[in-house]
């Protein structure tokens, strides 16, 4: 471990290759492999199991899930960061979260039907693994980069994210349509499975393996020495909302923001959670295998354009202002929501998943960019973070949620996806009464 000063280009470098390490999960788990991988399980059975007393839709079931794993989070979180700062010691809980979302997705390998619950179980710890080391990750931005450096070394974060998430995608495709070059063996089916069986455990070691060069340069915390933790500081993070909070009564901008950024986020990240399940089961793929072909391609688009998309979006901040571009993207994401109604064709969801992958990786960024300038100067930057952490995973348990219900009682996903437009219209309203610079 090395002391680098703020703003340096090796220690900016080092915060954003944990993208390249932790944006595996996103693409290979909550995206591509392990939603098609999950489908597949219940292609003998239809899209309905018994669990947990009910006879829920599969979609559904996995929904309510990561609602769950979110709600956990939004709970646990501000005791976390309260603590980190306390201590000023947020690397290791980061080191943590990051530990357990990374072996939860190796166990993920032993996800079936007849254990059922094991296997959610691990669904939802890799889930608070990923989100958990978040609260941390995203906290370190302001304590390692000037105002002026955060918008662009927070899109280099994400587009860092996209091309180690797409290369080692493309290996795994490689494993689940080719299985026996790399020599698993059985049926074409049952070698497909293995092969997405065995990139869970991929994206665990790939996890684990290169967030040890963000750790070796990011330092220990904000502070410079520890406190003794006791039983007051276990509620610090409550008592610091309550105080972020009150701050916000007098920062109108950041509350403004926050509001948009709300009801935003709990549509976008929905969409991006539930896409290939509503791929899966409303676009009339002729067969299973152009299905799952079809699928991980359309999630490769996604992340290739997503790059371009964030770079182009931190460029159009520059020249227009974080708030205007934020609304223009909004307001892509709206009509979006609208069009998905409509589509049942491969070549739409192709379409669309080219325009997802624009706004996807612009709108992440900027949004995190833009709260960190927002910031009043503070050496506490976990609490306000883990605040707009809370904010951001209550909206994902609402969109989760709501898109459950509404999945499980028509049994078609597609009144989820344009209700889920309604936020990004409400989105749209609350920024514009943000002022533009």
């Amino acid at each position: 471990m090395t002391n680098l000063p703020k703003g340096s280009k090796k220690l900016l470098n080092a915060w954003a290759f944990y993208d390249w390490a932790n944006s595996v999960y996103t693409l290979t788990i909550a995206s591509a492999v392990f939603p098609i991988f999950y489908e597949a399980l219940f292609s003998e059975r239809g899209h309905y199991i018994e669990v947990f007393g009910l006879e829920l839709k599969n979609s559904a079931l996995i929904s309510f899930v990561t609602a769950f794993a979110f709600v956990f989070v939004a709970v646990f979180s501000p005791l976390l960061s309260g603590i980190a700062d306390y201590v000023g010691n947020k690397k290791s809980f980061m080191k943590f979260f990051c530990y357990v979302g990374a072996l939860s997705c190796m166990g993920l390998y032993w996800f079936n039907l007849e254990n059922i619950y094991i296997g959610l179980l691990f669904y939802f710890l890799g889930l608070i693994g990923y989100w958990g080391s978040l609260v941390f990750y995203n906290s370190y931005l302001p304590d390692i980069a000037f105002p002026e450096q955060q918008d662009k070394i927070s899109a280099k974060g994400y587009s860092l994210g996209y091309i180690g998430s797409v290369i080692l995608l493309i290996i795994n495709l490689a494993m689940i349509m080719k299985p026996k070059i790399f020599g698993i063996t059985g049926t074409d089916g049952e070698a497909a499975m293995k092969a997405m069986r065995y990139s869970f455990i991929m994206v665990g070691v790939w996890w684990i393996l290169f967030s040890q060069y963000s750790y070796y340069f990011l330092p220990k915390g904000s502070k410079e020495t520890n406190q003794k933790l006791s039983k007051d500081v276990v509620f610090n993070g409550f008592k610091e909302l309550k105080k972020v909070w009150a701050i916000l009564q007098n920062n109108i901008p950041l509350k403004r923001y926050l509001g948009g950024f709300f009801v935003s986020s709990m549509a976008v990240q929905t969409v991006m959670l539930v896409a290939t399940y509503f791929g899966a089961q409303e676009i009339q793929w002729a067969s299973k295998e152009e299905s799952t072909i079809g699928l991980i391609i359309c999630i490769l688009i996604i992340q290739l354009v997503a790059v371009i998309g964030a770079i182009l979006t931190s460029r159009a901040s520059e020249k227009f202002g974080n708030i205007p571009t934020l609304i223009v993207i909004n307001t892509i994401w709206a009509v979006f929501c609208a069009l998905a109604f409509f589509i049942t064709l491969p070549i739409h969801f192709y379409v669309m998943a080219t325009v997802a992958g624009f706004v996807m990786g612009g709108i992440q960024a900027l949004s995190r960019s833009t709260y960190s300038k927002l910031l009043p100067e503070t050496e506490d930057t976990a609490s306000f973070f883990s605040f707009y952490d809370v904010a951001e995973k209550i909206g994902i348990v609402i969109g989760m949620c709501l898109y459950g219900i509404i999945d499980q009682i028509t049994g078609s996903p597609r009144l989820a996806i344009v209700f889920l437009g309604l936020f990004f219209v409400t989105a749209i309203f609350l920024l514009k009464r943000v002022h533009k610079k």
